[in-house]
């Protein structure tokens, strides 16, 4: 059942994205980033100088392939297989869904089709998929060195832009880059996987946090000895570091074992040592 619910989460992402296409990408002349990008620049270059229309799929599906062989032998076979679902998925509904005019504002197509696009990008991510393309790039990167790579997903399609500038005009390229813009921090603040919190914990019920901590994120604890600065009576820290995502239902699941459990969640910007990080399967 928990795979079919992923299932449809990036059935609707992959909607939700070709809507996007042939609404505000496409009313505005826009080209988005990624392989994506590519294809419509793929596309526009064979309509304009050679007189020849094919097929969004056509040009989606082959691009995608090297990356998803990569993906499945680095990444996990039903995380790649949930991503070709919304490859295919893809470049069917934008082939079939029809297009259509929501308003003429270049500027608000681009904003708001960028925040569309890093939507429906978190929503396959939240699934446990990607929709391809730089995405399999930037999770296969994440995997290895256990950092966001959006930001330098950016940079690579801004490149592209700039060859779609030179061949169709600087005002939609430009516009372009605000639609990729948008996009990438949508995904930045949606997509808390390889974000760290550190977490402070006074109480007096280590032993089941510290279990609870080692069982619900595979991560382990180090317990400080202290004295209160009020009573001076002997106190025990726990110290751990986590994923962002985890935190609130550990928070939750500390407070179920300690009602006066005092935690302190600060942000962790820089962690070198050993971290485990959940696999995608």
């Amino acid at each position: 059942m928990h795979l079919f619910i992923r299932f449809i989460q990036v059935t609707i992402a992959s909607a939700l994205m070709a809507l996007n296409l042939n609404t505000l990408v496409h009313t505005a002349g826009l080209l988005p980033g990624g392989f994506t990008g590519i294809t419509l620049l793929l596309q526009e270059v064979f309509s304009t100088y050679l007189n020849i229309n094919i097929p969004f799929s056509l040009f989606y599906w082959i691009l995608n392939i090297i990356p998803a062989v990569f993906c499945f032998k680095h990444v996990g076979k039903n995380f790649t297989l949930l991503s070709i679902w919304a490859i295919i998925a893809t470049g069917f509904f934008t082939d079939l869904i029809p297009g259509l005019q929501v308003t003429n504002d270049v500027l608000l197509c681009a904003i708001f089709g960028g925040i569309i696009n890093g939507s429906q990008v978190c929503l396959c991510l939240f699934a446990g998929a990607t929709t391809g393309g730089t995405d399999f790039i930037s999770i296969i990167i994440s995997e290895k060195t256990g950092k966001s790579t959006w930001n330098l997903i950016f940079v690579m399609n801004c490149c592209v832009l700039v060859l779609f500038g030179f061949l169709f005009g600087w005002d939609r390229a430009l516009y372009s880059i605000i639609f990729q813009y948008a996009s990438t921090q949508v995904v930045n603040i949606l997509d808390q996987r390889l974000r760290k919190s550190t977490l402070l914990i006074i109480s007096e019920k280590k032993e089941e946090i510290v279990e609870l901590i080692k069982a619900s994120t595979n991560h382990d604890a180090t317990l400080f000895k202290g004295e209160g600065g009020y009573q001076g009576a002997p106190r025990e820290m726990i110290y751990s570091v986590v994923s962002k995502n985890q935190v609130e239902p550990l928070y939750r699941a500390i407070k179920k074992i300690d009602e006066q459990a005092f935690v302190n969640v600060l942000e962790t910007k820089l962690l070198k040592g050993r971290f485990f990080m959940k696999k995608h399967d």
